[in-house]
């Protein structure tokens, strides 16, 4: 009798799990998305010089909700960015955390497939132009000008700096720490006719012999983000 009892018990049990155990009907992630973030002081159109995460993509998904959970993706040090693991929906798109004024936000549907695309236009808050990186001996120089694209409503400028790493991909996210923070000028003022006028100077000392580093200068101003604006990246062989 208590082995029938222990048997009626055990398949109750079961049962019971099998009756609360629900089926996921949903789709996983079909679709995919990708783009440019464009400068649109360049007369060329080309692409926002960054670094990876420069910038990020925030995706709100309003298919479910008005108030959805964001995600983001990440820029790509090219300014491009790319996610092929989302859910189709229709979403609230926005380019947020670069060094750039804000962007007002879109809709778009997403849908099924990596064919979806968008580029977006913004505007720097600052330009490095006429740069150029030379060695004195192991020293290196950079010599740089800056501009501001917008000046009405632009934070304080809070510092320019060097960034050196071994390979192309340099920024703050990437450099060689001593070759950076033990080189950076620091400005910490509003913009005025002075910056618009004045060549920096940054000199990067002992520089390592028989190496060839990759290198740019960066700018920022004291918004939430505190991300750079970028030179081009230049190669430079040390002897």
């Amino acid at each position: 009798m208590q082995k029938i009892i222990k048997g009626l018990l055990i398949g109750l049990s079961v049962l019971s799990i099998a009756s609360c155990t629900k089926t996921d009907n949903y789709p996983g992630p079909n679709a995919g998305f990708m783009g440019n973030v464009k400068d649109k002081t360049d007369p060329k159109g080309a692409n926002l010089l960054t670094e990876t995460n420069g910038f990020q993509i925030k995706l709100e998904e309003l298919s479910w909700s008005a108030t959805p959970a964001p995600q983001t993706i990440p820029a790509k040090p090219d300014g491009t960015f790319e996610d092929t693991q989302l859910f189709s929906g229709h979403y609230r798109v926005t380019p947020i955390g670069g060094a750039f004024w804000p962007v007002a936000p879109i809709e778009m549907d997403i849908n099924k497939g990596n064919n979806n695309s968008r580029d977006f236009q913004v505007t720097p808050y600052m330009k490095i132009y006429n740069f150029t990186a030379t060695l004195d001996g192991t020293t290196l120089v950079m010599h740089f000008q800056l501009d501001a694209p917008i000046t009405e409503g632009l934070p304080n400028i809070l510092d320019v700096q060097p960034f050196v790493n071994i390979t192309p991909y340099v920024g703050s996210g990437a450099t060689v720490p001593d070759y950076t923070n033990n080189n950076k000028l620091s400005i910490n003022a509003p913009w005025s006719n002075d910056m618009a006028t004045k060549v920096y100077e940054i000199r990067v000392p002992n520089m390592k012999s028989g190496r060839q580093f990759y290198v740019r200068a960066g700018v920022r101003v004291d918004d939430s983000y505190k991300a750079f604006n970028y030179s081009e990246i230049v190669p430079v062989q040390v002897p």
